[in-house]
């Protein structure tokens, strides 16, 4: 890129050490990794299962039973009306199940924020490299209208040098 060219690209210094910057890291090509811990498999797992409809159903087919086989134990009722040992149950599943679908959805956003993050950086590469062609086709196509209109002045003053003196003798007051 040549003195002239160079300042026609209007990159500022931090724009051109932050794409040098990433060029050199390649975040389109390094995307995250994530480590899973035997714990995240375990949230990520039951999550999966409690927040399916087969859970909803079997829970609900279970809960059925569990309140038909009281109602109609007429010798042992090992849960009688209100069921207070179903309400203990249901909210001991409560209790663990809401935390490991909670850590599951941490560690979710923690994936997706490290996502946003990397495609951040690659659309600001993508941004700096786009807007530094969009100069140097620019510097590229002045160089170009330049040539043609240094060809254009010698072609007319070749084959026309009468002419040419009359237009600069009327462009000449006009300048002053």
């Amino acid at each position: 890129m040549t003195n002239e060219q160079s300042h026609k690209v209007h990159l500022s210094s931090e724009d051109h050490e932050r794409l040098r910057e990433l060029r050199a890291q390649k975040p389109a090509r390094h995307a995250p990794k994530h480590a899973l811990t035997r714990g995240a498999v375990l949230a990520d797992w039951v999550t999966k299962i409690v927040g399916s409809w087969r859970f909803i159903i079997v829970q609900s087919a279970l809960l059925g039973i569990w309140i038909v086989l009281n109602m109609m134990a007429f010798i042992n009722h090992w849960d009688p009306y209100p069921f207070i040992l179903l309400n203990l149950v249901l909210s001991f599943q409560a209790a663990y199940a809401a935390p490991i679908i909670m850590m599951s959805q941490n560690r979710q956003s923690e994936i997706d924020r490290r996502h946003a993050e990397h495609d951040y950086q690659i659309n600001v590469k993508a941004e700096l490299e786009i807007e530094l062609l969009h100069n140097k086709i620019d510097a590229l196509r002045e160089q170009e209208i330049l040539k043609l209109i240094n060809i254009i002045q010698r072609l007319s003053a070749h084959l026309a040098p009468e002419l040419v003196a009359t237009i600069e003798a009327e462009a000449a007051p006009h300048k002053t």
